[in-house]
Formats: C-alpha cells, sequence, structure tokens
C-alpha cells in the first residue's frame, strides 16, 4: 500500500492541472490529494430518483429530470444575452436558461436528443426554470464509471462556478481521486480499536462519503471518519496534558497551615458548598503532586469561584509563597480587591491592587514591596504582566474570565519566576457545555462548581413587548420608592438604522424624562468613555447615589451591587443566551428578590422567542449554555472561537455530543496505559503524531 499517493499535489489529478489547482487552493485551500478527499459533500442526490417536469415545486433544492431538448433560442435584451433552452419530458416542458458560455452550451446540445438535467428549479412569470443547470447526455450519465447511486454534492464558491468549477465538476474530479486512490489510503488507526467500535477501514470510509454505495455504508463511513476526527483531537490533548505533567516541574505546597486554618475558622461566616468543597480538594491536590498546575474553574455566576480562589491562594501563602489574580478590567480588579480584603480582615496577611492608574509613588512602593516578599496577594489588571513587576517567589497566579486574555499575555504570568513556573488557576463564570469544554480545553485540568450557595432567590426572570414601556416604568418606579436599584441596557451606543436596534443616547433621554432630577438620579456608562469617568459613574451606582445605570455591555463582567435588583435588557432578541445570562447576573446578588425584564420587538423570529422563551424558563446556566450550543454552535460560544480547534471538516460537537466523550475516554485510557505510544499496537498512532504533528512537543515518543 503506497499512502504517499495521497501528498500528491492536486495539479496532477486527472481533469484538474495548474489553473484549476490554483482555484482550488485559493477557494478551497486545497493542494493536495489529502486535501480534497477530506473535502466532504454536504448531502446527496440519489441518482436513481428523477422528477417529472410536472411534479416540481418552488421549494425543491436540488433534482434530476430527464428528458429532450425541445428547442433552443439565444435572447438579446439590450447590451445582455442569454440562452433559453426548451426541455420536457412527457408530463410537461420547463426552460433551461443561462447567461455566460452561451456558444459553446448551444453548439453542445441538440434537438430532439435526450438528456440528464440537474439543478436547483426556481419560478418566473408562474413557470419553473433553471439557471445554469448542469445537463449531460442520457446515455453518458448512465454509462459513468461509477456505480454509486449517489451523487454528492459540494459546496462551491462563485469564483468556482465562474471558472467551470461547479459541484457536478468537482464531482468528476472527486471520483477520478477516488479511482486514482483505490487500494492507497493507510489505515490511521489500529486494529483493536476498528474492531472494538465496529469501525470500516479508512480506504472505505473515504469512498463511500464521496460515493456511497449504499445508506448504510455512508452511515458507516460518516461514523468511522467523525470518531476517527475526535478521537485524534482527544488523543492530542491527553498526550500534552500527559507530556507536560511529566516534564513541568511545580512548586509542592505540602501543608495547609495557620493562614488557612485562621481563615476557615474565623472569617469565614457560612458553610461552603458541596461544590466548593470538591473543587478546593481537586486544586488542592495538584498543588502538593510536584508537577505545575494548569486547572480551569468554571462556575456559573454568584457559584463562589473568587472565595474557593482565596482560599486556594492561602495555601500557597501558607507554604512561604506569593499569589496573583489578574483580572481583565479595573472595575473587576477593583471588586474582587475589596472582596479580598474584606475575607481577610483582621488576619496579618497583605494584599496590594496595581492598576495602570496607580500613582508612580505608590506603584513604586508596591513594585518594590512585592520583589521583596513583603506583598503576599496581589489583585490587578494587566499591569501585573508588565516586565516592571517582579516577585519574591510567585507560587499561585488566578488567571479571571481567562477568555479575556491571548495565550501570549496568559504565558507571561509562568515566567514571573526564575526557577519553576507559578501554579496557573484560570477561571470563567461563562457555563460551557461539558462537551465544548472537552473540546476546547481538552489539555487543561477541569473543575466545575455547579452548585449555588444556599438561600438565594432564584432571579424572577420576564418577557414584555417594547408597547408596554409604560408598565415598565411603573414597576420601576415601585422598585426605587422601596430603595431599590435599577440597571437598563442597551446593545449599542448609536443609532443604527439598517439594525433597527435602541439608541443608548436616545433610550437614556427618555429615561431622564420619566425620572427628572431631583427626584431620581441616573447614571450612563459606555464603552467609549473615558474610564475615569466611567469608573466615576460606576462608584455613584455602587455607593447609592444614582438609582438608575444606563448602560452597554461594559456591565456585563464586574459590577456588584447588592441593592440593585432590576435588570431591564432592551432588545434582547439580539443577545445570545449566554450572554442574557451573564447580565442577568448582575442582579440576585443581595437577599431581596431580583427581577430580569427582556424587552423585544413584537414580531421575534423563531429563533429569538425560543431564545427568549428558555431564558425565562431557567435560571440554570449550564443548561442555558448547552442551548447556546444547540442553537448557535461552538464557533460562536463567548471565548471559544479564538481557539482554533473547533474547525471540524465533519464531526458537530452537540449532535455526537456521546462520540465525543467516547473518543475522550479511550485517548484517556490510552495515554495511561502508554504514554509513550511506544506498544505495538499503538505503532499506528504513534506514527500519526510523528507524521501529522512533527512540530509539536511530543518529544518523549520520537
Amino acid at each position: 500500500m503506497d499512502d504517499s499517493i495521497v501528498y500528491r499535489n492536486i495539479k496532477f489529478l486527472k481533469g484538474v492541472g495548474e489553473k484549476r489547482a490554483l482555484i482550488l487552493q485559493r477557494e478551497l485551500e486545497v493542494s493536495s490529494y489529502k486535501d480534497l478527499l477530506y473535502y466532504f459533500p454536504y448531502r446527496y442526490v440519489d441518482r436513481s430518483v428523477f422528477v417529472k417536469a410536472r411534479e416540481i415545486r418552488s421549494d425543491d433544492i436540488h433534482i434530476q429530470i430527464k428528458g429532450k431538448v425541445i428547442d433552443k433560442q439565444t435572447v438579446t435584451n439590450g447590451k445582455t444575452k442569454r440562452l433559453i433552452v426548451g426541455f420536457g419530458d412527457e408530463t410537461g416542458r420547463i426552460e433551461l436558461v443561462f447567461f455566460k458560455g452561451l456558444k459553446w452550451i448551444y453548439d453542445r446540445l441538440d434537438v430532439g436528443r435526450q438528456y440528464v438535467v440537474f439543478g436547483k428549479p426556481s419560478k418566473f412569470n408562474n413557470e419553473f426554470n433553471f439557471i445554469h443547470p448542469e445537463i449531460e447526455p442520457i446515455e453518458t450519465y448512465f454509462n459513468s464509471a461509477n456505480d454509486s447511486k449517489f451523487l454528492p454534492i459540494y459546496s462551491t464558491t462563485e469564483k468556482m462556478k465562474n471558472s467551470f468549477l461547479n459541484t457536478k465538476a468537482l464531482a468528476k474530479i472527486t471520483l477520478n481521486l477516488i479511482n486514482e486512490c483505490h487500494g492507497n489510503i493507510a489505515e490511521t488507526l489500529p486494529e483493536y480499536i476498528v474492531k472494538h467500535y465496529n469501525l470500516i477501514s479508512l480506504q472505505q470510509s473515504l469512498e463511500n462519503i464521496h460515493y456511497p454505495q449504499s445508506p448504510e455504508l455512508l452511515s458507516k463511513a460518516k461514523l468511522r471518519l467523525k470518531f476517527e476526527e475526535l478521537f485524534f483531537m482527544q488523543l492530542e490533548h491527553q498526550m500534552t496534558k500527559s507530556h507536560r505533567k511529566e516534564k513541568s516541574q511545580g512548586f509542592v505546597f505540602s501543608k495547609v497551615g495557620d493562614v488557612f486554618n485562621s481563615f476557615y475558622s474565623r472569617n469565614l461566616k457560612f458553610s461552603l458548598t458541596e461544590a466548593q468543597k470538591r473543587v478546593i480538594k481537586e486544586i488542592r491536590n495538584d498543588m502538593r503532586s510536584s508537577h505545575q498546575m494548569n486547572r480551569l474553574l468554571q462556575g456559573d455566576v454568584g457559584s463562589g469561584k473568587t472565595l474557593v480562589a482565596l482560599m486556594c491562594m492561602l495555601i500557597a501563602l501558607d507554604n512561604g509563597f506569593q499569589a496573583a489574580l489578574l483580572a481583565p478590567t479595573e472595575i473587576l480588579a477593583q471588586q474582587h480587591y475589596n472582596s479580598i480584603t474584606n475575607f481577610l480582615s483582621g488576619l496579618n496577611v497583605n494584599v496590594a491592587l496595581l492598576m495602570s492608574g496607580v500613582k508612580s509613588k505608590a506603584r513604586k512602593n508596591i513594585l518594590s514591596n512585592l520583589e521583596e516578599g513583603c506583598i503576599d496577594i496581589i489583585v490587578g489588571t494587566h499591569a501585573i504582566l508588565e516586565d516592571s513587576v517582579k516577585f519574591h517567589n510567585l507560587g499561585l497566579a488566578v488567571i479571571d474570565e481567562q477568555h479575556r486574555f491571548g495565550v501570549e499575555q496568559r504565558s507571561k504570568m509562568w515566567n514571573k519566576n526564575t526557577t519553576l513556573p507559578p501554579h496557573i488557576l484560570v477561571m470563567t463564570a461563562t457555563p460551557i457545555p461539558r462537551t465544548l469544554a472537552m473540546t476546547v480545553y481538552g489539555d487543561l485540568d477541569y473543575s466545575v462548581i455547579d452548585e449555588l450557595p444556599p438561600g438565594r432567590k432564584p432571579i424572577n426572570t420576564i418577557h414584555l413587548f417594547d408597547s408596554s414601556i409604560l408598565r415598565v416604568y411603573d414597576f420601576m418606579r415601585q422598585q426605587i420608592n422601596v430603595g431599590r436599584q435599577i440597571y437598563i441596557v442597551y446593545p449599542l451606543i448609536n443609532e443604527n438604522e439598517k439594525l433597527d436596534l435602541k439608541d443608548l443616547m436616545d433610550g437614556y433621554t427618555s429615561i431622564t424624562q420619566q425620572f427628572p432630577l431631583p427626584q431620581y438620579q441616573v447614571s450612563i456608562v459606555h464603552g467609549q468613555m473615558k474610564a475615569e469617568d466611567k469608573e466615576y459613574e460606576m462608584n455613584r451606582f455602587k455607593r447609592g447615589v444614582t438609582n438608575i445605570m444606563v448602560a452597554t455591555t461594559v456591565i456585563e463582567v464586574g459590577v456588584d451591587v447588592p441593592n440593585a435588583t432590576v435588570m431591564i435588557i432592551q432588545n434582547a432578541e439580539r443577545f445570545g443566551l449566554s450572554q442574557l445570562h451573564q447580565l442577568r447576573g448582575r442582579v440576585g446578588r443581595g437577599a431581596n428578590q431580583s427581577y430580569c425584564i427582556l424587552m423585544t420587538k413584537d414580531n421575534l423570529s423563531k429563533e429569538s422567542a425560543k431564545r427568549i422563551d428558555i431564558m425565562c424558563s431557567t435560571n440554570d446556566g449550564f443548561v442555558l449554555a448547552q442551548e447556546d450550543l444547540a442553537l448557535r454552535g461552538p464557533g460562536s460560544i463567548q471565548g471559544t472561537q479564538q481557539s482554533g480547534v473547533l474547525d471540524l471538516k465533519i464531526a458537530d460537537i452537540v449532535k455526537d455530543e456521546p462520540l465525543v466523550r467516547t473518543a475522550r475516554d479511550l485517548a484517556d485510557y490510552i495515554v495511561k496505559i502508554d504514554p509513550a505510544l511506544s506498544l505495538p499496537d499503538n505503532a499506528l498512532l504513534k506514527q500519526y503524531f510523528l507524521k501529522h504533528k512533527p512540530l509539536q512537543d511530543f518529544s518523549k515518543i520520537s
């Protein structure tokens, strides 16, 4: 078996050549035989099914019809020419319309001759026609070398179609490819995996994904290719994690000492949830293992992630190390600093806050104390990442809302120690479905706080149409009269007529008219304000000076005002479920009942209506995240698009969730028993990594 053929340049394939090879490279990133083998059809047409002329419907996608050419004529309308071909069978007549290559097509179609036409029907003047259909003589069609009943349909671009590389041309080229590669596609999975999961061979899979011999074989081909795609991705994750744990040494936090125990016995005024206890135990085990920790901590809004992070930082302090908490915004950094200093009140722990706004004299003092080891915990923004910030002995770095920091920024925290890298705990309040987390963050260890503290009242979420705005104003007055505060969130700052969105400034004007001075105070915050102005307005609201905060989504993360009990979201249909949930999480932080009012236009699309209904039905962020994943797909879920690992060719992590889990379990098992892939049974897997991942650091398997 010579699998080198699959790495040939696509220009050498029959039917391609230099010109088409260039188009395939530019439009589809197809450069080799292998690239085209893995450019899969998105659907199939049963070649044995033909539609009669009178059976054509306007909602047909692509259909086949066999009949004969009745007449043909070139029509000129001003500067525009088109070829109209009368075509039909015994049940009726249709028109085939061409705007390009008129002479070439005219000369090759003979009146009275039988043809097969394939295309998408459209209706004009109450009659069906086909614009630029594919057409071939009936004898050519039935004498095709391919005996599959299914015609593959491939995605193509306008530039490809203009160069006569439509789906039919691509199908012919792919058939040539299948014939040329027959018997030369090497297996990639060990025999024990193929047998255990009852998979067909890679050769059979690739042949049947393009030209299925039966619906059953098509189903088996899809299963095999999906499994392989997910398995190798998960195996790479597990290899990376295993190799990093073996290679990377970490500080050993062997004890839980006085600082932790004093905090737990004296300062903690409530009981931890079982989920918090479980997660602290998982992190503790990591930090005493002698390997560097790299763990993702995921928890819904209000689940107590900051407290968990703080208690883990106290373990670092007990072992003679410093800790750092990195936040994406100054508001969030300030909030974490306030929360941590309140928690640690009365304990001998020195906590400092470092942000770009800190004055030079105070900054110099912080940097000096940090380097000398006088500061135990530093909380801050990107300012912590600057080269001038040096630690005495950083043992644990906590990164909050990790999707807001690039890989390069996060890696800077690794280099804040001259000996070993600190343990890393990254946190997110964006609930991520487990399947997505396994796919995107598969190389990280993974902890979930899936339980809210007891006594928290669920937020009452209500959907109202814009026509009910006066009712909303009355409700706002009632809440303000009993001392509560209110958020009103708009999607944009300036008016955008095209998208028909509410205008923040217009909304602010309306609110100040309905809630005038001196009886009411209204703040406004948006992303284009100066940092100091934004902070001033935020602080006024936090201190209770203003009753209403009119804002864009800048308040999505970071503002914690227990007295704010109402969140009104304008144009709620324009937000995804995860973002709506994040915004809703700004209320419900105190003991009083809180409300989230979703305002929308009257005529909602089916998808928008479903999204709003889901929001009103649950407060569970993980349920919402799963629904959001199903509705919008993985690429749209916050923070995952940048990872690049979701470029799946055939698998779907939502629909194929059981397969993701199976692939993950198998990869985990293999790496545990054979981390170097040195067993004879795993020779093909080792070969895969050496061939396909040459730049990856898998030195232990080479």
